[in-house]
């Protein structure tokens, strides 16, 4: 049996959700009060069987609180664990390496994570991505600048992007 915790807080987009292993790393995230939203995105051998509430994750809650608050370098040490194939994993650490206020088309996304061709594998990275916000998927966008589909809404997509420019 694996404990996990839960925790939504308040943002100026809404509520965001995130879902910690018992060692603190973030397994799951986003912008939903909802664990339904959350829980299939979490590989089944990373989904903890009990979940505990509270109002705090510590680290991982004041991380929230200070990106949301403009301190966007808050969440890039917040540890996250997320499984899959051997290039998603590699993809989601590539993801992790993209600067705020920098993001990367779809093509350069593939070749950071060292497959040059593998864009529509990037792309589905990106849809795949559990923890959101921590591994920033909001930060690629389409060759050409359109801002391109997120999981939790693309005003929410467009505001991560223009808080990240305005700092």
């Amino acid at each position: 049996m694996s404990i996990g915790y839960t925790s939504t807080v308040d943002t100026p987009i809404g509520p965001f959700t995130a879902v910690v292993a018992s060692d603190g790393a973030v397994v799951a995230s986003g912008w939903t009060a909802s664990l339904d939203d959350l829980l299939p995105q979490v590989s089944p051998s990373l989904r903890p069987t009990t979940l505990s509430p509270r109002r705090d994750l510590g680290a991982v809650t004041k991380a929230v609180r200070s990106y949301h608050a403009g301190e966007l370098d808050a969440i890039v040490d917040v540890p996250v664990r997320q499984r899959s194939g051997g290039f998603m994993e590699q993809a989601w650490e590539a993801l992790r390496t993209v600067p705020a206020g920098k993001p990367v088309s779809y093509a350069d996304y593939a070749l950071l994570a060292g497959r040059p061709a593998a864009v529509r594998a990037a792309a589905t990275a990106c849809a795949r991505n559990a923890t959101t916000l921590f591994v920033p998927c909001h930060r690629v966008i389409r060759t050409g600048g359109a801002i391109g589909n997120f999981r939790w809404g693309v005003d929410t997509k467009r505001w991560l992007l223009n808080h990240e420019d305005q700092a």
